[in-house]
């Protein structure tokens, strides 16, 4: 496990008591990193706890890792970008049902001289081919995450290896962030979503080099932990009001504008129609 899914586990541990919903503790947020690295939630949490007086502790991991800890009931609440294995978990019983409440998506992303032509192919498979046949630098999260998920199944739909493995190709294990600069660094391609790499475009020097697509169409979905599966351990009333934060028309309109006053375009479209507060 790693040292963050620890620490969650562990806030849990704490927190279960028996009976009832456990007692003075945060919410527990477990989210893919990219809605933490691209500054959104900075810009959402503390007006969630000014309108709610609910204190938020955030677990910023890949999707699949946030899965997981809602699967073993240890967290309330999560936010990821993975939609099939999302479903599993919705069918599996561990979580009360799947919201989507914001979208952008996916770009290829690489150096400006884009030695593999990139920018020519006709389609996202084409350019993964374009890549791989190049030899050229990629980097990959490669941590379980919905990126990368999405990263293998265009990988195989191309016709390639999901885990890439030509000369020019490395793994982080790492978040969105990282994986970025280190993709800067190393003038290597790269999959990222559309929020995190403006917000680390100055950082990195890399440039978008894809278009728009179907299969790079990125959606983000809020899940709440059943407290039923969990006894004593999900702050199931907390969880239930930040969904209906995520999902409420101001929230939605402050997501609409999010990035435009620095980046000048905004970083993630709403998806949502307003529920009303609980």
């Amino acid at each position: 496990m790693r040292p963050k899914i620890l620490l969650a586990a562990a806030l849990l541990g704490i927190a279960g008591a028996a009976g009832g919903e456990p007692p003075q503790r945060p919410l527990l947020l477990a989210t893919t990193t990219s809605v933490q690295d691209s500054g959104l939630l900075d810009a959402l949490l503390p007006i969630f706890q000014a309108e709610t007086g609910i204190r938020v502790q955030v677990v910023a991991v890949g999707s699949g890792a946030a899965l997981r800890l809602g699967a073993d009931g240890n967290a309330d609440v999560l936010v990821t970008h993975a939609p099939a294995e999302e479903e599993k978990l919705v069918a599996s019983g561990a979580v009360l049902g799947r919201r989507s409440f914001m979208e952008n998506h996916f770009v290829l992303a690489g150096p400006a001289a884009d030695p593999a032509r990139v920018r020519e192919a006709a389609s996202p498979e084409e350019a993964m081919r374009r890549i791989a046949e190049s030899g050229a630098p990629y980097v990959s999260r490669g941590d379980g995450s919905g990126t990368w998920l999405r990263e293998q199944a265009l990988l195989a739909a191309a016709g390639l290896d999901p885990k890439g493995g030509w000369p020019g190709f490395a793994s982080t294990g790492s978040g969105m962030g990282l994986t970025l600069q280190v993709a800067g660094e190393r003038r290597a391609y790269v999959l990222s979503d559309l929020g995190t790499f403006l917000a680390f475009a100055e950082r990195t020097g890399l440039v978008p080099l894809s278009n728009p697509a179907p299969a790079l169409r990125n959606v983000y979905s809020v899940l709440r932990v059943d407290p039923a599966r969990f006894p004593g351990k999900i702050h199931a009333d907390a969880a239930a009001r930040f969904e209906a934060f995520l999902l409420s028309a101001p929230t939605q309109q402050r997501i609409a504008g999010f990035g435009r006053e620095r980046l000048g375009r905004a970083l993630f479209t709403p998806l949502a129609v307003p529920s009303p507060a609980p």
